[in-house]
């Protein structure tokens, strides 16, 4: 239990180093844009902060909480293939496929030794994190701009180079080498970012900002877990060639 809280201290310290580049990059903005920034970085550390518990305390309670993210992720796709009129059947079709096999992988993720769970959460969540600041402090170069405008080449870059070095910080969880603590980093971001690429084409075949406002500040399940899906798949996967 003392180790837990230990390693809460560090999440603590990236999430200061956070909040400090979200006041550089919204101190000059409408108060309105600042107040959504705010809400958004505000509702992250929480949600971070539940399912670290549950997976540090209890993992129970995070193969529980895995369970009800994909049945909420399965009931938002359906929602908005309904919405639409049932349009993109082929589409929908292949998207269901795709998320069946991730939420298979997750799902067997959940349930490996605690260590290497939280490894692989700590390390999306810093990428999640950190892609976000580096690229709103520094992004120029689109990334996917027909499917997330938004998304840079900066801030994929500088979100992965802090992730797959925290893996360092964090090897002892695993635990293993070095060399493989950092491949095992690359390997949650690159399931991570496709998660989230594949999540953002689904958005944007049927037209829509966000899968639901059920989340302040990131929208539906799928707007918060789909890179924790995809990541805990990517795991699972590696699992097969690696000893984790």
């Amino acid at each position: 239990m003392k180790s837990i809280w230990v390693i809460y201290t560090v999440i603590i310290a990236y999430y200061l180093l956070g909040t400090i580049g979200i006041y550089f990059i919204n101190r000059r903005k409408e108060s309105h844009v600042r107040h959504r920034a705010w809400v958004k970085h505000i509702t992250y550390f929480i949600v971070t902060s539940t399912v670290f518990f549950s997976i540090g305390i209890n993992p129970l309670a995070f193969r529980i909480l895995a369970f009800l993210i994909i049945i909420a992720g399965f009931l938002e796709l359906l929602r908005l293939f309904k919405d639409s009129g049932f349009a993109g059947k082929v589409f929908f079709s292949v998207s269901i496929v795709i998320m069946s096999l991730l939420s298979m992988g997750f799902i067997l993720f959940s349930m490996k030794e605690k260590g290497v769970v939280l490894f692989a959460f700590l390390i999306l969540s810093i990428f999640d994190g950190f892609s976000q600041v580096s690229g709103q402090l520094l992004g120029k170069t689109k990334l996917l701009p027909k499917i997330s405008p938004n998304k840079t080449v900066e801030g994929l870059a500088g979100g992965a180079l802090v992730a797959v070095l925290s893996g360092l910080v964090f090897k002892n969880l695993v635990p293993t080498t070095s060399f493989r603590a950092m491949i095992l980093a690359a390997v949650v971001v690159a399931f991570a970012f496709s998660g989230d690429a594949v999540k953002s084409l689904y958005k944007r075949k049927y037209n829509v900002k966000d899968f639901s406002n059920l989340i302040p500040g990131h929208g539906g399940v799928l707007d918060r877990f789909d890179s924790l899906i995809a990541g805990g798949a990517g795991v699972t996967m590696l699992g097969l060639l690696m000893t984790l």
